[in-house]
């Protein structure tokens, strides 16, 4: 589902300057860092087969909100992260938090069957499967976050949207 981006619902200190020096998308008011959550557990996973040490790093992983991973971060625009995400609108948030509650669900089940002592191989192919299925997701989430579709369509329609906002209209 494409949604067209609409900006945050601007307070002061979410100028759309302010947001993209913080590598926080201006239009809709979400950051790609939230991905990393999801991005360390996929490489957790990937490595696995070669790494077996990895396995417990993997099963240290535990789900986290957009808030709940800024909130934890130590990344400098932490604060103005949430703020803009709360903004933001509820629709394109709704998205984000869709595929973030997918991915969570598929990374609990692999963790779930991993802590109850699946085998080696067997974990090295659930964590093959789990990786195919939480790729496309999380380039989804990376469209969401940046106002487009995978398809390339929205772009375009992002760009209109800033240019409308820096000309004021």
């Amino acid at each position: 589902m494409t949604i067209p981006p609409q900006q945050v619902q601007w307070d002061p200190a979410l100028s759309p300057a302010r947001l993209a020096e913080a590598n926080i998308n201006p239009v809709t008011g979400l950051s790609t860092d939230y991905l990393n959550h999801f991005n360390e557990a996929i490489m957790l996973l990937e490595m696995l087969p070669t790494a077996p040490d990895c396995r417990i790093d993997f099963l240290a992983w535990r789900p986290m909100s957009y808030s709940q991973h800024f909130t934890a971060s130590t990344f400098k625009y932490r604060e103005l992260a949430i703020l803009a995400y709360e903004k933001s609108n509820p629709a394109i948030r709704g998205e984000l938090d869709t595929l973030a509650d997918t991915m969570t669900e598929v990374l609990t089940a692999i963790r779930e069957a991993m802590e109850l002592g699946s085998a080696s191989d067997a974990s090295d192919k659930l964590a093959e499967r789990a990786v195919a299925w939480l790729k496309p997701l999380i380039a989804r989430a990376g469209a969401v976050i940046n106002g487009g579709d995978i398809a390339g369509e929205a772009p375009q329609v992002t760009v209109d949207a800033l240019m409308r906002r820096r000309n004021g209209g």
